[in-house]
């Protein structure tokens, strides 16, 4: 194949994974914390394994944040998700908390005290993308694979698929012809299914989600649809694997199509730079796309611990940009406060908004009315276009 034609593969999983899972239950303790105090610190993670819940960390909060509500909120989370299973069961389960107070050698680094603003819960590099492929502008191998598992979730939790289990994955290999994805040759997917269910039941079970989700005339080869290749998957979820927040980072971005920083999302409240600037740095690069700026962006950040301005900010569109990609670095930090508190404020991410974020991306979703994935907005279009002109 020329340098223009090559595949792309990216994968998803869903809900019901051992570490989605687990990140479900991290970010719905940080849920309950920003609901009963919006300015709570939370670093929480969980472990997950045959009907046991572990959950450990830093949080500060108000005291009315009882081990009993902690344990409730992971309890519904499993629930909601759907586990009954004798080897996972959302009333069963056997939880732990052990989350005990902040450092406050962190918390001095990060509070606004008399004229020092608001500083990074931590150093580190953050990425964002946007691209043209889709029109929610990510990628496309990451978006259909997270569709392909939506969709199956959703007729799960209908009760049209009773026979599918919660854990499931799915991987979608997209040929590019000319930088621009063409269509599918190869679809894996592994759904957690019925002991009375054969490999073909699941097959024809999973079909339909994926053909009406991929475009049309854009689906594999017959040969290269692979639904349980191991021909069964009836033990799943913790029982079958053990499950760890943070643990699915590129699953969480964009597929392995843009760089990312390493630091997870999930478990984490606002004021660490790991979560908001990241979800800063994608609305900054769907912005530049959807202005029209350029056909695909990265934006990088850099921030210290305890240090309100971002060390730098880098912008590479690939040679697609219509301006100087140092000209768009200037734009954007002068239209978007990429200071901890800027992004915080400027994307009210103080709200119980993130439990819903846990599973099929942080990104490529649709804003919400109750400002859940708010980075997702096209509202900095006219500013950025205003500022490079």
């Amino acid at each position: 194949m020329s340098q223009n034609s090559y595949l792309f593969t990216s994968e998803s999983v869903s809900e019901g994974h051992p570490d989605k899972v687990s990140d479900r239950i991290s970010d719905a303790v940080v849920d309950l914390y920003l609901t009963e105090d919006s300015g709570s610190r939370v670093a929480c993670e969980t472990l997950t394994t045959t009907n046991r819940i572990v959950i450990a960390g830093e949080v500060r909060g108000p005291d009315s944040i009882t081990m009993d509500k902690i344990e409730g909120v992971a309890r519904d989370a499993v629930r909601d998700i759907g586990y009954e299973q004798d080897g996972f069961h959302w009333k069963n389960a056997e939880v732990e908390v052990h989350l005990h107070q902040q450092s406050v050698d962190i918390a001095q680094g990060v509070d606004a005290v008399g004229n020092k603003d608001e500083g990074a819960g931590d150093q580190g590099i953050m990425f964002g993308y946007a691209c043209t492929e889709t029109p929610v502008l990510m990628p496309a191998p990451i978006f259909y694979s997270h569709e392909i598992l939506r969709s199956l979730a959703k007729a799960r939790h209908a009760g049209v698929n009773s026979g599918l289990g919660p854990d499931s994955k799915s991987q979608v290999t997209l040929l590019y012809e000319g930088g621009k994805p063409v269509k599918a040759t190869s679809v894996v997917v592994s759904t957690q299914h019925a002991e009375d269910l054969d490999q073909d039941q699941v097959r024809e079970i999973v079909r339909p989600h994926v053909e009406k989700t991929l475009p049309d005339g854009w689906m594999c080869p017959e040969d290269e649809f692979y639904v349980n290749p191991t021909g069964r998957f009836v033990i799943g979820g913790p029982d079958g694997d053990c499950g760890l927040t943070g643990r699915k980072i590129i699953v969480d971005t964009y597929g392995g199509a843009a760089p990312h920083g390493g630091g997870a999302f999930s478990g984490k409240d606002p004021s660490k730079v790991d979560r908001s600037a990241a979800y800063a740095a994608r609305w900054v690069a769907k912005n530049v796309v959807a202005a029209g700026l350029a056909e695909k962006c990265v934006i990088q950040l850099a921030y210290a611990i305890g240090v309100a301005k971002p060390l730098s900010v880098y912008v590479d569109t690939s040679g697609t940009a219509t301006v100087e990609e140092d000209k768009l670095a200037t734009a954007i930090q002068e239209v978007v406060d990429l200071s901890p508190r800027g992004i915080r404020e400027g994307l009210q991410l103080s709200r119980p908004i993130y439990a819903r974020s846990a599973a099929y991306g942080h990104f490529g979703r649709d804003p919400e009315a109750d400002g859940g994935f708010s980075w997702e907005k096209t509202d900095l279009v006219n500013d950025l276009k205003a500022a490079v002109s």
